[in-house]
């Protein structure tokens, strides 16, 4: 009659999220969607190690998503400028790189992409929250 326990605790945890979303600023939702990319990488690392092709496929697919339907995705190449095009390269090199991680269960890669995120997450973190932050492009979550 009733779910299980952990059907419960699914449940909270989406409603949190769900919560987090909404109430987020642009620059936080940057950061929740680096968050995410780096802990379905952290998840796809450990499916290569224990040889879990599903848990691997999975998990690089969704880190490819947020990447691309994300981050990229948040890009406003007008106001950005040469650095929004920039990023929007390097978004497309780890996901295509994520792909030959997925073919060739090559945890090497995934440590390179989990690097790459890790430094522009941190950069991210440093700039302030504020118009002041002056040439730094802003995500567009209009569109996204």
């Amino acid at each position: 009659m009733f779910g299980s326990r952990q059907t419960g605790v699914s449940a909270y945890a989406k409603i949190g999220i769900e919560t987090g979303v909404l109430a987020a600023s642009p620059h936080k939702l940057i950061v929740m969607l680096f968050d995410g990319a780096l802990a379905a990488l952290n998840d796809a690392a450990g499916g290569i190690r224990n040889r879990d092709i599903a848990v691997k496929g999975k998990s690089l697919s969704k880190a490819i998503m947020i990447i691309d339907s994300g981050l990229r995705a948040a890009l406003d190449k007008k106001a950005g400028g040469e650095i929004a095009e920039s990023l929007d390269a390097l978004y497309e090199y780890m996901s295509n790189r994520l792909l030959t991680a997925n073919v060739n269960s090559d945890l090497g890669v995934v440590e390179e992409v989990q690097r790459l995120l890790t430094e522009l997450r941190d950069a991210w973190n440093a700039i302030a929250d504020t118009p002041a932050a002056g040439g730094i492009p802003q995500p567009n979550l209009a569109s996204a």
